[in-house]
């Protein structure tokens, strides 16, 4: 963990402008909006413009974290995108980010990829190299298009899927106690067809063979990935409340990834807490991956949902399969 406190000084989100119902969708595949909202609690998202990168959305999000942060880009010396939906193979998004937004070139970037875990990832990263005094303020941006890999006519990806960012200004703290507390990350590689983009990559090279077969799209065996999200949250969540020492009923509100209401219902249950302490959007985003947990942390904070001295738990999992929960006291 960081030698030194570090804190969220800023947050961000951005959603593009065109929003894509349920109804819509039931002219696409075969649903509706009950069968929808039954098994996902979602009843739209937004999708991105054609021309609309992954990198557009991020600086949009990091623009309103850096206002709200009273922060200038020239102040960023350590630059994360979380993404699995890159604007190119190579070079990384946080390059692109960095030269839209004026970060200086002496800055650090560089792109992460725990797809939905990514943001958790990539804030424990950035708030320990702050903690290390090698660097003074982080951007830490959670950015997703994944219209772009859903096949919209496979009913059992397309319907949960949005696109969307947020993102998160950090920094050193002067008060003990405060910040990023704790962080608990895993992941469990035996599990990665579970979920999964399998063309594209080194293993399997986009060919017009593997274009055909839709190698490009999202796979996802939905049944064991729900099961194994349920169990992999749970824990995470429980372990970094024991090894600080805290019970669930002292937490102030619980941000977690926003896949699916069954799951959120599922670990509220579990840790034994109201719904009304988890912070839900899934209805309005569906799952933005990396987005999903920093839009709802801006959400949160803009609403007067966290307030000093509050305590905060993250929770997430991701393809890969990574997990991941993140203690933050404001």
């Amino acid at each position: 963990m960081p030698t030194r406190s570090t804190v969220i000084l800023g947050t961000g989100s951005y959603a593009p402008e065109r929003v894509l119902t349920n109804e819509d969708l039931s002219r696409m595949v075969d649903t509706s909006d009950e069968w929808i909202r039954a098994r996902s609690g979602i009843r739209e998202r937004r999708i991105a413009a054609a021309g609309e990168a992954t990198s557009d959305l991020a600086v949009q999000a990091a623009r309103r974290a850096l206002e709200d942060a009273g922060v200038g880009a020239a102040d960023i010396d350590l630059l994360i995108v979380a993404t699995v939906t890159p604007d190119y193979p190579m070079p990384s998004t946080a390059c692109v980010v960095q030269h839209k937004l004026g970060v200086p070139s002496a800055a650090a970037c560089f792109d992460m990829n725990a797809a939905c875990s990514g943001f958790i990832y990539a804030l424990d990263t950035a708030c320990a190299l702050i903690g290390s005094g090698r660097y003074r303020k982080a951007l830490v941006i959670g950015a997703e298009k994944l219209s772009s890999v859903v096949d919209w006519q496979d009913r059992g990806t397309c319907l949960l899927f949005g696109d969307g960012a947020g993102a998160a200004v950090v920094g050193p703290g002067d008060k003990p106690g405060t910040g990023l507390i704790g962080t608990r990350l895993g992941a469990l590689g035996e599990d990665t067809d579970l979920l999964c983009i399998p063309g594209g990559g080194s293993r399997s090279p986009t060919t017009a063979e593997s274009f055909g077969r839709g190698d490009h799209f999202i796979k996802m065996k939905g049944k064991e990935v729900f099961k194994l999200a349920v169990r992999v949250m749970e824990e995470a969540a429980r372990d970094i409340l024991e090894q600080h020492g805290l019970a669930a009923t002292q937490i102030g509100l619980v941000i977690p990834h926003q896949a699916n209401l069954r799951i959120i219902d599922a670990i509220a249950q579990y840790l034994e807490l109201p719904v009304e302490r988890f912070f839900v959007n899934v209805d309005r985003y569906g799952n933005t991956s990396a987005a999903s947990i920093p839009i709802a942390l801006d959400e949160a904070r803009r609403a007067g949902r966290i307030k000093p001295g509050d305590l905060t738990l993250l929770v997430a999992f991701g393809a890969g399969l990574t997990y991941g929960s993140a203690l933050i006291r404001w």
